[in-house]
Parts: structure tokens; sequence; C-alpha cells
């Protein structure tokens, strides 16, 4: 046997081996690591020095990397330890269940990682509203079905273009944006409710002028929203019970008067008026 500086050695029989160190180093892994697996009968050397220390050749280190790649994938010692003895079907179909296992926790980490995400601008930029703050936005109410409402609009449009548009502007709105939104959103009801009272057709210019300044609300402080997609959302508040009552607290049959007024702004800008 002739050993070559850094811990390389070459057999009588022409084969190079590596003393525990450089194998490790090659391995990007430790030498207690590769240690330990040798004495649990993991991956045992085909050679040892004489003085009963391992050296791995090509074969071993191949080995070594599969260890090393079941481990990333998240497979236990024991269950390396039979993959290693197993023949290529059925480590194939263990690989493959793993596959699908490694693909749905790629799914929750993304989805952790978007949350981590919008917590460091909303704590970097002060934006994070408390409990006592949201109560005096928007009321108790509204607070107490917070997270209910959060969960149904993510399940339903949380893997749209305009869901991610709308968490990322609101992620940087600070308290006092918070107000403006409020008082704005609150004055576009007031003008709807007003025109109702005094009898303005839905469809009259007053009208049209007030859903266009709501949908230019919705797209300073949401999503960019067009027109049509305004009054497929004013026919959805009319449909949910929930929205139509928030509408008919301020005055009676402003639900369907909105979403009149959305359709007949969409209509007018659909004909370039």
């Amino acid at each position: 046997m002739r050993v070559h500086p850094a811990g390389v050695e070459e057999t009588t029989d022409r084969r190079t081996t590596w003393t525990v160190g450089p194998a490790a180093a090659l391995l990007g892994t430790t030498v207690r690591t590769l240690h330990h697996w040798d004495a649990i009968g993991l991956v045992r050397p085909r050679r040892r020095t004489p003085a009963g220390y391992r050296t791995d050749d090509e074969d071993d280190l191949d080995r070594l990397r599969q260890v090393l790649v079941w481990r990333e994938l998240g497979f236990p010692l024991d269950q390396v330890a039979v993959l290693l003895g197993a023949d290529e079907r059925d480590r194939l179909a263990r690989l493959r269940a793993q596959a699908v296992a490694v693909g749905a926790r790629i799914v929750r980490l993304q989805q952790v990682r978007a949350a981590l995400e919008e917590e460091v601008r909303a704590v970097s930029h002060g934006t994070r509203l408390t409990p006592e703050q949201k109560r005096e936005l928007f009321g108790e109410e509204w607070l107490a079905t917070e997270a209910e409402r959060g969960a149904e609009a993510e399940q339903r449009w949380g893997q749209s273009d305009a869901w991610r548009q709308s968490r990322e502007r609101t992620s940087r709105c600070s308290a006092a944006d918070w107000r403006r939104l409020r008082d704005e959103g609150d004055a576009i009801e007031a003008s709807f409710a007003d025109l109702l009272r005094a009898g303005v057709a839905p469809d009259a210019p007053e009208a049209v002028a007030v859903a266009e300044r709501a949908r230019q609300h919705q797209c300073r402080w949401s999503y960019d929203t067009s027109p049509a997609a305004q009054a497929a959302l004013g026919r959805m508040y009319v449909e949910d019970e929930r929205f139509a009552a928030h509408d008919e607290r301020r005055a009676a049959g402003l639900a369907a008067y909105v979403a009149r007024a959305h359709e007949a702004n969409a209509d007018r800008r659909a004909g370039g008026g």
C-alpha cells in the first residue's frame, strides 16, 4: 500500500482509498458521523488499516452518499439500513412515496415563508395593528369575525394574483393608513346611501361617479380591479347575506342599489362612456 498526501491511499490492487478525515470532507459530513455509522453497522468500510482505522474506497463513498441523500429526504437510520439492503424496485417505491411527502412539505414551507415575509414587512414598517387598534378602527363585531373571514377569503382566492396583491399592499399599511382606508370607505357608503334616499337612479351619472370612486378606492388599497370585476363583486355582496346586511344597516335596499351602480359603471366604461 502506498500513502499519498492528505490521507489518500492506493492499495496493491490499484484501488484508491481515503482515510476517515478526507472521506468526511469529500462527502461534506463529519468524521464523527462516519464513525457512528460504522459503529452501528450502517456503512462499514471494506478495508481497514492494520491499526483498525477505516479506509473508504469508491464503493464505500457511493454507499455513504446514498445514506446522506436518504437522510436529507427524511428517512430515519433504521429505514436507511433497509434501503441499503433492498432491491431496486423496493428502493424506487420508497423513494416515490418520499417524493410525495417532500412535495407536501415544500408547499407547507412556502406558506410558512410567505407568512414570515409578511410578518417581517409588518414589523419592519411598524404596520402590525394591535387588537385594540383593530377594535377602535373597525368595531368589536369585525374583530370577532376577522379570523373566520380571513380563512374563508384565503380558501376562495388565496391562489389568485388579486389576493397576493392585496396582501402585499395591506401589509404596508400603517395605523394612519387603515384609518384613511376606513374613512374613505365610510364616505363612499354614505354617498351611495344619500343618493338612494334622494331617489337618484343607480345608473344616473351621480351614482356611476360614486361607483367609480369606490372602484378607485379598491384599486388603491387592495388590488387592481376592473369595472367588470367590481360589478361582479357588487353582485356577490348582494347574494352573500353577511355583506348585504352590512349595507342594509345603513339604508334599506342599499346593497342592491350599489350593485346596480357598479354594473352601470361597468357598462358605461365598456361602451367608452
